[in-house]
């Protein structure tokens, strides 16, 4: 009997050192499959209630705040994203002292493209207290260019108005801008008469 106790035992033992080995074996499997769909789309920074000042020469050129500000830089295309909505105050060489405004409640900032992206009730105020509001704004650095398909309001310091119905394009300076079909209330005193 004890003969077979031990016999029992021995089995058991090679049973259950064979069954180890084969997780163990199983898991390495597993592992080396999970490698190769390794993600690498997670943010490498994050920064909570996010104060970033830019400057350039020593002027500052730009201040920001946010609640939430997200870098993904371990892609092809690296990004940085507020996806809890952003506060932007843009400094002009014509008007240091008076700076424009940018508030949405998403943007999105290409790096390689030096590309700009904002979504949700956008308001942009320049230094010359013009307003634009609309849903989504695009702003191609490198063109200069900023520019949307929604409708776009705009509210003008003297209280005129003009809506694009089917969006605008306008040097990133506002000094130049163009509305697809547009209309509104201009105040008379800007239209030039003929002539001059």
């Amino acid at each position: 009997m004890k003969f077979f106790r031990k016999i029992f035992y021995k089995n058991i033992a090679a049973v259950f050192g064979c069954a180890i080995f084969f997780v163990l074996n199983s898991c390495d499997e597993d592992l080396t499959k999970i490698d190769k769909n390794n993600n690498t789309n997670f943010p490498s920074q994050i920064i909570n209630n996010a104060n970033i000042v830019q400057r350039d020469s020593g002027v500052v050129k730009l201040r920001a705040t946010a609640p939430l500000i997200e870098k993904y830089e371990f892609i092809d295309s690296p990004y940085i994203v507020a996806k809890k909505g952003i506060n932007i105050l843009f400094y002009d060489k014509k008007k240091p002292k008076v700076p424009g405004k940018i508030n949405a409640k998403y943007a999105k900032f290409n790096e390689k493209k030096k590309f700009y992206e904002a979504n949700g009730n956008v308001k942009i105020i320049t230094s010359e207290n013009q307003m634009f509001a609309m849903q989504s704004v695009y702003w191609d650095q490198i063109k200069r260019t900023i520019y949307t398909s929604d409708t776009v309001y705009v509210t003008d310091k003297d209280g005129s108005t003009l809506v694009g119905a089917n969006g605008m394009k306008a040097k990133d300076d506002f000094s130049e801008y163009t509305f697809f079909n547009n209309s509104g209330n201009i105040n008379a005193k800007k239209i030039p008469e003929k002539g001059r």
